[in-house]
């Protein structure tokens, strides 16, 4: 018999959608705390779960044979120091349709001068706006995994001109041109728009800062759906206020909740969203659980897995 703790905040719908799966020689718990969560964990051998509450029960998992993460980012299962004597499964597909919807949204509605025409007619002003097509637009993806990919696809359906950027420069539909770390010049200054789907790993981590900002164009905006790590926050405060870049749309921070404090929040052309691009909707990562489970079960390579060492 094998035995899941649901591990999460949302645990009444996970626990809900895991029995109504009715899956074979499986015992189910469930915790949205720490304290009851560290005792439930020690007959159990897997968690589906939060990433931040799960390290916190590793420990104390005696029989963990595997982790389905319910997030995408498992940065926190990678630290240093934690173990890794078990198989860590995360989530993919989910949030590509997701993020591209954020991305494009914000796209158009900047291209559109959307928040300058609502501004016009609450003071009853008419004032026709220029705007440039599609096809005149160059988005640049940093980070092409399955996010990536999907946002370049639907980029590119709107017509968009698509170039991005990994670590392997390995080619990727509805991209015209993979950049590597070898030419990250060449990759940051030329799209109007850049958008970071990096994972967060040491090698990611600060990779927007002074000098790379000062790459870009200066009407450029940086888009930020992948992980707050990756900016460096005073560096990037710095080149907004002083004209490097043109804007920021910031899904993600270093401190979340954004302290009030922040200067992100009044600096103009910066739009701060409360990292709500992807949500983890419970029947998607249910069912990437339940398939995972049957794989289990059979003893097949689970789906999704994530190596520590990169930390995707």
């Amino acid at each position: 018999m094998n035995r899941l703790l649901i591990l999460t905040s949302d645990l009444i719908k996970y626990t809900s959608l895991i029995k109504a799966a009715d899956l074979q020689d499986l015992e189910i718990r469930a915790a949205d705390d720490l304290a009851s969560a560290r005792t439930l964990v020690e007959g159990c051998n897997i968690i589906l779960g939060e990433p931040s509450m799960v390290s916190e029960v590793l420990s104390s998992a005696r029989q963990l044979q595997w982790v389905q993460s319910s997030w995408a980012g498992v940065d926190r299962l990678c630290a240093p120091g934690l173990r890794q004597d078990y198989v860590l499964t995360g989530v993919k597909g989910l949030f590509g349709p997701l993020i591209s919807e954020y991305v494009m949204t914000y796209l158009f509605a900047l291209e559109r001068q959307v928040f300058t025409m609502r501004d016009n007619q609450l003071n009853q002003h008419w004032q026709p706006l220029p705007y440039r097509p599609a096809r005149e637009i160059k988005l640049g993806i940093a980070g092409l995994g399955s996010i990536g990919q999907h946002l370049a696809r639907t980029a590119r359906f709107f017509g968009l001109r698509v170039t991005g950027f990994n670590r392997s420069g390995r080619p990727c539909d509805d991209v015209e041109r993979v950049y590597t770390a070898d030419d990250l010049s060449g990759f940051l200054n030329e799209p109007d728009y850049i958008v970071l789907t990096l994972p967060d790993t040491p090698g990611t981590r600060q990779f927007i800062d002074a000098e790379v900002l000062g790459m870009m164009k200066p009407s450029a905006v940086l888009m930020n759906v992948g992980r707050g790590s990756l900016v460096n926050e005073t560096d990037l405060v710095m080149a907004l206020r002083d004209g490097i870049i043109g804007g920021a749309v910031l899904d993600v921070f270093r401190n979340e909740p954004l302290p009030r404090d922040n200067p992100l929040w009044q600096i103009p052309g910066v739009y701060v969203t409360p990292h709500n691009a992807a949500t983890s909707f419970t029947e998607d990562i249910a069912g990437v659980f339940v398939k995972n489970y049957q794989r289990f079960l059979q003893q097949k390579k689970l789906n999704y897995v994530v190596d520590f060492n990169l930390g995707y």
